[in-house]
C-alpha cells in the first residue's frame, strides 16, 4: 500500500503542540455523593435477591432507589458489560460518554454513573470497589472502563465475514427483549454503550489504538453501587471471557456472573432521596 502523504509541520509546530491542556469539565461544582452516608448504610444491608449470569449470555434485573446491587466474579475471571435504564422509562439510559468526561476512562469508588439528556442525572454510585488496587499499570491500563463500547455481530461482520449472535450486543438485546416483551427490532435501539465491569484497557502508548489484556479480577472480586433511581440493568457476560485474547468467539474460556441486591435498613439513609432530573428548561434559545 502506497503510505499517505503527510502534510509538512508549519513553521509554529512546536509552539502549537505545547498549548497547555485544560480539563474540559473542572469539577469543583459537580454535585458530590454523600459517601460517609453510603458506608454507613452499606452496614446494614441485607440481600433480597440474586442473579447469575451464564458465559456468553446476559440477564436483567431491577433495583430500587437506595438499594444496592453488586457485580461479582464467581469461578474465574469474567468480564461483563453493563446497560441500565430508568426502570420505567426506557429512554432515560446511561451515557458512557459524558460519564467518561466527568470522571475519566475508568471508574471506581464515588464515580457516577450517569444517564443521557435531557435527564443527565446520577444512576448509580460505585461503593466499593475490590480492584482499586489496581491504579493504572505500565502499558496504561486501567479496570472498569467508559471507552469501549460493547463487542457486536455488526463490526465482528465487518471484520471477519462471518455471523455470531453472542456478542455483548446480542446478548444485551435478547436478555431486554424478553424482560419487556418487545420484538427486536423495537428492543435493539435501547440497547447503548456500556460500562465495561473488571475489564482492563487502555490506548497504546504509539497508536494510541484501544487495547485490553486480561483483567486482574478474581472468584470474589466485586464491584458494588448505590442505586440513585429505580433501575432496570441488563448485564452480559462476555464471550472474551477475561478479554485476554480475543472476543465475538467462543474460543476463550467464559465463566458466570453474578448480580447481588441488597435492602439497608431505611433509616440508615435518613433525608436522602432520588436526584431530579437536569434543571436545564430546554428552551435551546428559542
Amino acid at each position: 500500500m502506497k503510505p499517505i502523504a503527510q502534510t509538512p509541520p508549519p513553521a509554529d509546530a512546536d509552539t502549537r503542540r505545547a498549548a497547555k491542556p485544560v480539563i474540559a469539565y473542572p469539577l469543583d461544582t459537580l454535585p458530590r455523593p454523600d459517601m460517609d452516608a453510603y458506608t454507613k448504610a452499606r452496614e446494614t444491608l441485607e440481600k433480597i435477591e440474586e442473579v447469575v449470569v451464564l458465559p456468553r449470555n446476559a440477564k436483567t434485573f431491577t433495583v430500587k432507589a437506595g438499594n444496592f446491587f453488586r457485580i461479582i466474579s464467581i469461578d474465574g475471571p469474567q468480564v461483563g458489560d453493563l446497560n441500565l435504564w430508568s426502570a420505567d422509562n426506557l429512554s432515560e439510559r446511561f451515557y458512557s460518554g459524558k460519564t467518561r468526561a466527568l470522571h475519566g476512562t475508568h471508574l471506581g469508588t464515588g464515580d457516577r454513573l450517569w444517564s443521557g439528556f435531557p435527564y443527565l442525572r446520577p444512576m448509580a454510585t460505585i461503593t466499593r470497589d475490590t480492584l482499586d488496587w489496581y491504579g493504572f499499570d505500565a502499558d496504561g491500563a486501567g479496570v472498569h472502563d467508559v471507552i469501549g463500547t460493547r463487542c457486536d455481530p455488526y463490526t465482528n461482520c465487518l471484520l471477519s465475514g462471518q455471523e455470531y449472535h453472542h456478542c455483548c450486543h446480542s446478548n444485551l438485546t435478547r436478555a431486554l427483549a424478553a424482560e419487556t416483551g418487545l420484538p427486536l427490532d423495537q428492543t435493539e435501539p435501547h440497547v447503548h454503550d456500556v460500562f465495561n465491569v473488571f475489564m482492563c484497557t487502555g490506548f497504546t502508548h504509539d497508536t494510541h489504538q484501544y487495547f485490553m489484556k486480561a483483567s486482574p479480577v478474581r472468584p470474589g472480586d466485586f464491584l458494588e453501587f448505590f442505586a440513585e433511581i429505580d433501575l432496570l440493568g441488563a448485564l452480559s457476560a462476555c464471550p472474551g471471557g477475561d478479554c485476554g485474547a480475543e472476543h465475538s468467539s467462543d474460543a476463550a474460556t467464559g465463566y458466570p456472573l453474578k448480580v447481588e441486591i441488597f435492602r439497608p435498613d431505611p433509616k440508615a439513609l435518613a433525608g436522602w432521596s432520588s436526584p431530579a432530573p437536569s434543571g436545564y428548561s430546554r428552551n435551546h434559545g428559542i
